[in-house]
């Protein structure tokens, strides 16, 4: 069963053991990577900013596990966490928010407000989903898995911003200068990147996945603008949704095979040319990928997203979208 927002992802993912360990990305910027656990939702990756005030952490994650890793490393750090900025609402980046807040109770959170709208839609149906894959279930631990997302979504006002990021521009967070970005109907309706000058490092969200473009709520044209932006930023090292960090020549290859990409679906040739397209273009990038997984996502997408039906994909873009080639 595929319940959206990534939920037949977990029934593909090749089995990988065991968490990342915690990686330097740059002075005061640690990476907390995300993890595929064979039959579970995935976590997005996580990033660290030391401040003078304590700590700004990127994206919380989804299961309980992945967020402890964060709480472990304040604790190893003597640190508080004062503040999370989360890149969207999806599940697995801010899943970890309740957790953050019990432990630190004066944490403040900046995001978008895409999550009101999430809310009412696109998560209230997920959640009708999980209460009927309950029902049908005949295995404890599955069933425990849907609970365990269920619950997230009853977090509630616990996942919402105490901050709303309603355009770009400069933030100090806890003591430490952001370049902070708004991105409208791109992955989801608001998308928050964020660049750290000091150290010319860009946390870009889902607006960079691997091993490919993960388009269950996306706008692929709007996207496609939004990967434009990134590319006219300085920056030494982006650090994606999913997926290891990037330098800027990565970056490129990644933005070159999305356009490819869309181009080869708008054209109407056939799936397979499309998947063997982004195989070929994003090679570089995936040397750690199994190409089967690669393949039956990438196929995913093309047939239910890239090729939806035009009113999904108005719906996700907004009347003013622009075409994507």
């Amino acid at each position: 069963m595929r319940t959206v927002l990534f939920a037949g992802l977990a029934a593909l993912v090749p089995v990988q053991a065991g968490a990342a360990a915690v990686t330097a990305v740059a002075p005061g910027i640690d990476l907390i990577p995300g993890t595929f656990v064979p039959g579970r939702q995935p976590d997005g990756n996580s990033l660290v900013f030391r401040a003078a005030d304590g700590l700004v952490v990127f994206d919380t994650g989804r299961h309980r596990e992945h967020t402890q890793r964060i709480l472990d490393y304040a604790h190893d750090a003597k640190l508080p966490i004062k503040a999370v900025i989360n890149s969207h609402w999806h599940l697995d980046h801010i899943g970890g928010n309740p957790r953050i807040r019990a432990a630190y109770p004066v944490v403040r959170v900046y995001a978008s407000s895409a999550i009101d709208g999430a809310m009412g839609g696109f998560l209230a149906n997920y959640r009708r989903q999980l209460v009927e894959a309950i029902a049908q279930t005949k295995e404890e631990k599955t069933a425990q898995s849907y609970r365990d997302e269920i619950a997230i979504i009853d977090a509630g006002r616990a996942l919402y911003p105490d901050e709303l990021i309603a355009r770009s521009g400069t933030r100090r967070i806890a003591g430490r200068d952001f370049d902070v970005h708004l991105q409208a109907r791109a992955v989801t309706a608001g998308d928050v990147w964020v660049y750290d000058p000091a150290t010319r490092t860009l946390a870009a969200g889902d607006l960079v996945t691997l091993p490919v473009p993960l388009f269950d709520t996306a706008c692929p044209a709007r996207w496609k603008s939004a990967l434009a932006d990134l590319g006219r930023v300085p920056f030494k090292t982006l650090v994606p949704g999913h997926g290891a960090p990037l330098q800027r020549a990565q970056f490129e290859v990644y933005r070159r095979g999305y356009g490819n990409l869309l181009d080869c679906a708008a054209s109407g040739r056939d799936r397979n040319a499309c998947i063997d397209g982004w195989l070929a273009d994003a090679k570089p990038l995936l040397t750690d990928a199994d190409p089967g997984f690669v393949r039956t996502l990438a196929g995913y997408y093309v047939d239910n997203a890239l090729r939806a039906p035009k009113a999904k994909i108005d719906a996700l873009c907004g009347a003013d979208a622009r075409p994507s080639h």
